[in-house]
């Protein structure tokens, strides 16, 4: 099976451990996208410093996800901390589709409310050094995205 998502930023790679175990349906669902290339070329829109990083809209608003259907939600007990990696959705538990984000410091208050499904094992400085905003004013991009 594979363990490992690799993010290409344009400042480096951000490798993710892929944790089934705790989200199986994300990790599959997100696994299958990246086999498509749908995150190839898809910016990181939402950029918070000391909270997360957010990408994966297909059309850089946040309003966005893939042409699949939503995901039922896999809430678990892995804790919101530096480098974990979770779903974003909407006001509705069973909303997520193909928007992630990764978080650059203690979140806690998302534990058990959001799909938490990785890790970052490796490249966090690369995730610190995407450019900030809501919008950013030039977007940090997913140059490519590969599951290994």
């Amino acid at each position: 099976m594979s363990d490992k998502l690799t993010l290409t930023l344009e400042t480096g790679d951000v490798v993710i451990k892929l944790r089934p175990d705790l989200a199986p349906g994300h990790v599959a669902h997100i696994s299958e996208l990246v086999g498509e290339g749908f995150y190839d070329g898809l910016t990181f829109h939402r950029v918070i410093p000391g909270f997360m990083a957010q990408g994966g809209c297909p059309d850089g608003t946040g309003m966005g996800g893939s042409k699949k259907p939503d995901l039922q939600a896999e809430f678990n007990a892995e804790p919101h901390v530096r480098g974990v990696c979770s779903m974003a959705r909407s006001s509705s538990p069973n909303s997520a589709n193909s928007q992630f984000f990764i978080c650059f410091d203690d979140a806690r208050f998302l534990d058990k409310q959001y799909t938490a499904w990785g890790v970052v094992e490796s490249g966090m400085e690369h995730v610190d050094a995407l450019p900030k905003g809501e919008p950013p004013r030039e977007p940090g991009k997913i140059v490519k995205a590969v599951v290994s």
